[in-house]
């Protein structure tokens, strides 16, 4: 069912709607094990070490966009989220323009009461950014839209790093 949105768009636009919502599934590239990544944003985040945030998400994302086979791009971590009468800014996708990478921004302190945003929902932001990335570079459409379908493949991708963190820092890891 599509967001109230779609009825809104040009047929064309309404048509890579379509294209993105059908795509549901979303697993990590084949061997990939991004658990150690992820175990160091877990790190960083909760050492509030800005620095080493953006070098452990850096990471992550090398890793998973040479999985995938797509462009590279550059992650950056801010301080504190913006934010207006809408809510808070969670994370910035802006596609690469003219020969420049594309770039993901997070936030890792939250708006209000300038605390260190959980890790849970920081990691889910990197997945959803970079999913908007995906969308472009994995599946080819024309633009990035927030489908079912997308959701869907954030959470996939979402739960598979978390899990993967898990296998890292198991025993027989």
């Amino acid at each position: 069912m599509p967001f109230a949105y779609y009825d809104r768009l040009s047929p064309d636009r309404k048509a890579i709607y379509r294209r993105s919502d059908a795509i549901v599934e979303l697993a990590l590239p084949p061997g990939v094990a991004p658990g150690r990544s992820v175990a160091a944003i877990r790190a960083r985040l909760a050492a509030g070490d800005s620095r080493g945030l953006a070098t452990a998400c850096q990471t992550l994302c090398d890793e998973l966009t040479a999985g995938y086979r797509v462009p590279r791009l550059a992650i950056r971590v801010l301080a504190r989220r913006p934010s207006d009468d809408y809510g808070e800014l969670h994370g910035l996708y802006e596609p690469g323009e003219r020969g420049t990478r594309a770039r993901i921004t997070v936030w890792m302190r939250t708006a209000a009461r300038v605390q260190v945003v959980a890790f849970r929902s920081f990691l889910r932001t990197v997945a959803h950014e970079l999913c908007h990335h995906l969308d472009y570079e994995l599946f080819a459409l024309e633009e990035t839209f927030h489908t079912e379908g997308f959701y869907k493949r954030e959470s996939g991708l979402a739960s598979a790093l978390f899990a993967a963190e898990a296998a890292a820092s198991s025993p027989a890891a």
